[in-house]
């Protein structure tokens, strides 16, 4: 196999690990649905950053683009274009990081500023007014998001990260 070959290969192992990653948080966001904030896309966006690197915003903007056809490309779904990518860009200035705490951590944190982050269309589109009342309208799902976020982080992070690792060295990417 030439150098080409090899390339679209890997290529083509990226596009389907990805699509496949993408569906994964998809799904277990409509499964955890039910839920108030309770959710496992922030902890599989932390491990997905760690493991696969840039090849994670392909995982985020498939994930929107699949919410937006589930749900509608409403005013709320321009947030999931710079939600996640926020939460990736973090994750990526901490990649050193080894520490399942600080990970939990973030992920508390990210799940408290997660309202006020989704009222940035809800400020453009009607105001700092409308934005507040909004952010506000949500804080205790925000204080929910948070300490669930850190306590999936913590139960499922190394498990989550084990498999993610595995399927990574199984693929050759």
């Amino acid at each position: 196999m030439d150098k080409s070959e090899n390339n679209m290969r890997l290529s083509v192992i990226k596009l389907v690990v990805s699509a496949l990653l993408a569906a994964l948080l998809f799904t277990v966001q409509v499964a955890l649905g039910f839920l108030p904030n309770i959710e496992l896309v922030s902890l599989l966006i932390i491990i997905f950053t760690l493991v696969f690197g840039r090849m994670t915003l392909y995982v985020i903007y498939a994930f929107a683009l699949l919410e937006g056809l589930m749900y509608g490309f409403g005013l709320w779904w321009v947030m999931y274009l710079y939600v996640w990518t926020i939460l990736y860009l973090i994750v990526f200035l901490f990649r050193k990081n080894d520490s399942v705490i600080i990970w939990a951590i973030i992920s508390g944190f990210f799940g408290l500023s997660f309202g006020a982050l989704c009222a940035i269309p809800y400020i453009v589109a009607g105001g700092i007014g409308a934005g507040l009342a909004w952010w506000s309208a949500g804080l205790m799902f925000d204080i929910l998001h948070a300490v669930g976020n850190v306590v999936v982080t913590l139960v499922l992070f190394k498990p989550l990260y084990y498999v993610m690792e595995k399927l990574k060295s199984s693929v050759s990417i």
